[in-house]
Order: C-alpha cells, then sequence, then structure tokens
C-alpha cells in the first residue's frame, strides 16, 4: 500500500496515521520518492524539505494524533514564509530572503499536525497568470507541456495535480489560486476577504489598499473535502492580519435553492468547453434539488473594471520598483493594463463607494440566488507566454479573468472545481456566493465533484 499513498486524499492519509496503518514517514518517504519520479518534467516544486520533513514525520510516529493533519505533508508557494527556506517572490533579488517566523497559515497549518515538504514555483511577484521566472523556470502543465499551468500558483497545482503533495498553499489577488485549479485540474477555495489571515515577516509588512482587500491566502487540493479541512484550519483572526476575523463557519439555510447559471459573459464568447462545464455541473446541482436559472450577476463589466482600477492604483506607482526586481515581459504587460485602466483618470474615493456600490447589490443578488456557477476561464488554456505577448497578453489575459476577478475586488468566496476533460485538458467551474458563505461555495463543489468525479491524480502525459 505504501507505493500507493502519494495518490490518497489528505484526509485519508490522516486517518490512516491516527489509526497507525501506516507511518507518517511512509507518507512522507511515499511523496519524496513521487517528486523524484515526476518533478523534473514539470518543474513545479522550487525545494524539496525532505530533511526537516523526514524528521517531523519520526517525531509525528512517536506521538499519538494531535491534530486533524497530523503527520500529512502539504507544500508551500514560495511567497509564503515558510522558515528554513526563503520566500523567493520568484526573482533572484530575493532569493536568499529567508524568514524568521513562519506566515500565519503555515505555522496554523503545522499546528493542525501537517508537514512542509516542499516549496513550489510562481511567477515572478506573483504578478502573472502563467508560471515562470528567471529564478526556478517555467512550470509545465502536466496535462500538455506546451500549455500553461496557469498562476500565480500554478507550481502549487502542478505539484497537487501530479500526486507530489495532497495539499497545499497558495493565495489570490485575481484568481492566483482558481486559474491554475482549472488549468491543473484540481480544486482550490478563494475564501472571503478576511477570512483567512495574510501576513509576512519580510519587508515591506504592510501592503497597498489593493492587497489589502483583494488578496486572500487559500487552500488547494485534489479533493473538496481536503480543501474544506483546511479551510477550516487556515480561518479565524490573526492580530498580525488587522482585517482578518472570526466569522461563522457556515451561515443559516438560504431561503432560496436556486442556482445562478452563467453560461454567456459580455463582451466575449465562452469557448465551448466552458459552456458544456457549467451545464453540466447544473445538471449536478439539479439532480441534488436545486432550481436552476440562467442569468447574468448584476454590472459583471463594471465589476470587472472595477478590480483593475483598484489594481492598478496601487501597482502603477510601483511600476518602477518591480523594474527593477523583475524581467521586461511582464512589466509591460502591467504597463499596457494599467494605460487601458489608467488609474489616475478616476478618483480614489469615487473608485472605493463604487466598489460598495457593486458589493450591496451582488449582495442582494445572492438573498435570491444563494449558488452562483459559471465558468472559471472564458477559454482553453493558452500556449505559453500568450500572456505577455506584446500585441495581445494584456487582452488575453483581462479576457480570461471576466468571471475571476468579482470574487476578488467583491471581497467573496469562489470555489474552483474540475468538471473533466476536453480534448486532452481539463475543464472546471467556480462556485460562488454571498461573503461569508463558503459553506455554500463547498457544499455546490462537493455535488459536482460527487456527480462528475475527479481527474487527478496524474502522470505527465509528456
Amino acid at each position: 500500500m505504501t507505493d500507493e499513498l502519494w495518490k490518497k486524499s489528505a484526509t485519508e492519509l490522516a486517518k490512516l496515521i491516527r489509526n497507525k496503518q501506516v507511518s507518517s514517514r511512509e507518507v512522507v518517504e511515499s511523496h519524496l520518492a513521487r517528486i523524484d519520479a515526476v518533478n523534473d518534467k514539470v518543474n513545479s516544486i522550487t525545494v524539496v524539505l525532505a530533511e526537516s520533513a523526514l524528521e517531523a514525520a519520526d517525531a509525528a510516529d512517536r506521538q499519538d494524533a494531535s491534530g486533524p493533519l497530523h503527520g500529512v505533508p502539504f507544500t508551500i508557494k514560495e511567497n509564503i514564509d515558510c522558515v528554513g527556506s526563503a520566500t523567493t517572490q520568484g526573482v533572484p533579488l530575493l532569493a536568499e530572503a529567508l524568514p524568521p517566523i513562519d506566515a500565519t497559515v503555515v505555522e496554523r497549518m503545522k499546528a493542525a499536525g501537517a508537514i512542509p515538504l516542499a516549496r513550489t514555483n510562481l511567477p515572478e511577484m506573483a504578478l502573472r497568470i502563467s508560471t515562470d521566472n528567471p529564478l526556478r523556470g517555467r512550470t509545465l502543465n502536466p496535462w500538455n507541456a506546451e500549455r500553461t499551468a496557469g498562476g500565480s500558483s500554478g507550481g502549487e497545482g502542478a505539484t497537487l495535480a501530479t500526486g507530489m503533495s495532497p495539499i497545499g498553499l497558495g493565495n489570490d489577488i485575481g484568481g492566483s489560486l482558481r486559474n491554475p485549479a482549472f488549468c491543473c485540474g484540481i480544486t482550490s477555495l478563494k475564501p472571503s476577504a478576511g477570512r483567512v489571515p495574510h501576513a509576512t515577516s519580510i519587508p515591506p509588512q504592510d501592503s497597498g489598499i489593493a492587497v489589502q482587500v483583494m488578496n486572500t491566502e487559500g487552500p488547494m487540493a485534489r479533493h473538496v473535502k481536503d480543501v474544506k479541512l483546511m479551510y477550516e484550519i487556515l480561518s479565524g483572526r490573526d492580530p498580525r492580519d488587522p482585517a482578518s476575523v472570526d466569522a461563522p463557519m457556515a451561515g443559516p439555510e438560504p431561503a432560496s435553492k436556486k442556482v445562478a447559471l452563467v453560461t454567456e459573459i459580455p463582451g466575449i464568447e465562452l469557448v465551448s468547453s466552458a459552456v458544456e462545464a457549467v451545464r453540466s455541473a447544473a445538471g449536478a446541482l439539479k439532480d441534488a434539488g436545486w432550481e436552476i436559472v440562467e442569468i447574468l450577476p448584476p454590472e459583471l463589466e463594471q465589476v470587472h473594471e472595477t478590480w483593475a482600477y483598484v489594481l492598478g492604483m496601487d501597482f502603477d506607482p510601483l511600476l518602477p520598483e518591480l523594474s527593477t526586481l523583475m524581467s521586461a515581459p511582464p512589466v509591460e504587460m502591467l504597463k499596457r493594463l494599467f494605460i487601458r485602466y489608467d488609474p489616475s483618470s478616476v478618483r480614489l474615493p469615487d473608485i472605493h463607494s463604487e466598489r460598495n456600490r457593486l458589493c450591496r447589490i451582488w449582495s442582494e443578488f445572492f438573498d435570491e440566488y444563494p449558488i452562483m456557477v459559471g465558468p472559471t476561464w472564458t477559454d482553453i488554456q493558452f500556449i505559453h507566454d500568450a500572456d505577455i505577448d506584446p500585441d495581445s497578453g494584456m487582452e488575453l489575459t483581462i479576457n480570461q479573468l471576466r468571471f475571476i476577478t468579482p470574487a476578488n475586488v467583491l471581497g467573496l468566496p469562489a470555489a474552483a472545481v474540475p468538471t473533466g476533460v476536453t480534448n486532452g485538458l481539463p475543464t472546471g467551474v467556480q462556485v460562488y456566493a454571498d461573503r461569508w458563505r463558503e459553506d455554500l461555495c463547498l457544499t455546490g463543489a462537493e455535488i459536482i465533484e460527487a456527480a462528475l468525479g475527479q481527474i487527478c491524480p496524474i502522470d505527465p502525459v509528456f
């Protein structure tokens, strides 16, 4: 059985360890062997923490289970602080940026008994929707080496999809948890703003309003049940993040059992595989007793533009500094984005009052439609570097994210869940709900997963 441990879910592994059917060392060794077997093909893991992971596994085996993930390994995106390894942000100048303490999310995973196994790749400063950087190189999609693994948590996506880790940590300011989930065929949850603390011990410790409002730490896995467990572990107030809160993990039974089904996106034509994925998910929810209503949420285009303006207010002034850290193509793409959505063309008070208005009318929408299901990306996984093409990259990025950005700018939870495989590439959907209603997102995702199945782990197809 130990040869197959890397295929199992985190909750299954925790149960096996707790019941002493396998040891934590066996679980860690199984995943280390899997890393040895496949990481050279996809380049998703950047640093293997083998020595410390095995030491922690041996310590776990000497103790009774003390937490829900006792003895289970996990991986960590390389922009999240983990003591003993650098928070590189994917840039050479930060290659030796060693944190003095763990990020809150890593601290909480360790407190739950989980063991850091490895660090995973990301684009420079996490500012692309594809994963490549001059420090660690390019992460390949295990389904198709010519296609992106997504970003910015693309290293986590490919790692989980190939069984090198059962669960992992990422973050999301413009789909960075959900983009790789779609691209690689796994699942993830972007929590409500404030639900999971964000903290770093490496300067600058305090970020601008765009990151404060729109960036969220979150869980990634192959199984919805693992995402749910991680979400419960990671949630709650920490004074290192003054915007974090203690909020109920679940809300009351919704008055309505209507699902808002989004099968079209204003301004573009959805690829057929995306529409088919949404309809397949709707079928699963209908069979589970939900009423399906095809309807668009309010002012979707305005929401998307507001995200771009909020992002630009922080990052446009930082472009000179980013240019010293990052390579030219992604910086040029950002410049083009902030020319199109020029933050100087809007007043700061106006954009924030507009954001509040949009939050309000979407919350009213969720009163009638407690769950909303729609596409993750609007098109299939793109060819490497298409997102930084000087002629079309900015437009491609903006179009792919048209149904991603509402979760960030409005502070909403959204779960990404796979729905199958079309022409050799994963398909998937997002399940949205109102703020603090992650329980509804996860309920919808569990129904979809139960009906349509899972597609990972896989061996790289190349």
